[in-house]
């Protein structure tokens, strides 16, 4: 019987495209990998690298370069195209004018292509640019993902286990909302070893130094400027996501992850993608988990929506 051959495609291979690149390939997410850059020569020479690297990994994926018609009959094609980069004075939301207009040019001519696989969203701001790709692909919700709170998740829980001196895949729990300044983390939704955090605190409370909750928040919030300020950049973070979040798919793994996705009416909106836990399988988006927020988690998701639905509705399709 003949092996169906898992394709993946990602445009724009700069910082976090080479770093999903390298995820993918070192993990074997896929048989083939096709890069696509603006800058032609720079995807060839990323291609041409890769395919020395493989000599020396257990995964045989073949990686090349193309053009982006080239992906149409893709499984999956990430997407991290950016534009210019962030100033310090900005926030992701400054980038959409450049970011959105990439978009215009890239999806568009992958519809009249035919494609219909899945695509994965990391450029920024990753809500508003996932919810454009929904628009602009003619593609049902559930191929549309966006990595949404994915990292912040895990840089939160990464935080957190320092209070805790906890290892962090011990801590169940994430920031939902915006990928972005309004984001706020989920409380009553986190547990320790399966215990509500409060009790787990109470519990330990000895051996725990208090600490500030909003503190964990900002920190979370801080965390991919704490990178940016230091190195002028951030990528195996947000790679390794796209690489996770692809690998979820592909391997039809009903991995339940917090990404952003096109809501129809769950937490009661609709308009927007936004970052909620999601179960991901083969055909993407399997169903939305929707968490019973306490009413100051309620407020926070509705003003982190309306900042959204605001950006959305400042893009002319």
């Amino acid at each position: 019987m003949k092996k169906s051959v898992r394709k993946i495609g990602i445009i724009g291979v700069g910082n976090v495209g080479s770093a999903a690149a390298f995820s993918v390939v070192h993990q074997g997410i896929c048989e083939e990998l096709t890069l696509v850059d603006i800058k032609e020569e720079k995807a060839v020479g990323e291609a041409i690298d890769f395919a020395d690297s493989v000599g020396f990994m257990s995964s045989r994926t073949k990686v090349t370069s193309g053009r982006l018609l080239d992906l149409k009959d893709h499984d999956i094609i990430l997407i991290s195209v950016a534009g210019e980069p962030l100033k310090p004075w900005e926030t992701r939301l400054d980038l959409l004018k450049g970011t959105s207009a990439i978009i215009k040019e890239v999806i568009p001519p992958l519809k009249d292509a035919g494609f219909e696989g899945i695509y994965v969203v990391a450029t920024n701001p990753c809500d508003i640019i996932t919810y454009l790709t929904w628009k602009l692909s003619g593609l049902p919700r559930n191929q549309i993902i966006g990595t949404g709170t994915a990292l912040d998740s895990s840089r939160f829980r990464k935080i957190l286990s320092e209070y805790l001196h906890v290892d962090p895949r011990s801590i169940t729990g994430y920031t939902l909302g915006e990928h972005g300044d309004s984001q706020f983390g989920a409380w009553s939704h986190v547990t320790v070893g399966g215990k509500p955090i409060h009790e787990y605190i109470k519990e330990n409370q000895n051996e725990i130094e208090p600490f500030d909750f909003d503190e964990v928040i900002e920190h979370t919030k801080r965390e991919g400027w704490n990178i940016f300020n230091r190195k002028g950049k951030t990528e195996y973070g947000i790679g390794n996501a796209l690489a996770f979040i692809a690998k979820s798919i592909l391997n039809d793994a009903y991995t339940i992850c917090p990404v952003s996705v096109v809501l129809d009416g769950e937490y009661e909106e609709k308009g927007l993608a936004i970052g909620v836990p999601a179960v991901l399988c083969r055909t993407g988006l399997k169903q939305v988990i929707e968490l019973k927020l306490d009413e100051k988690e309620l407020a926070l998701f509705n003003y982190s929506a309306n900042v959204i639905k605001e950006n959305i509705a400042s893009v002319e399709l």
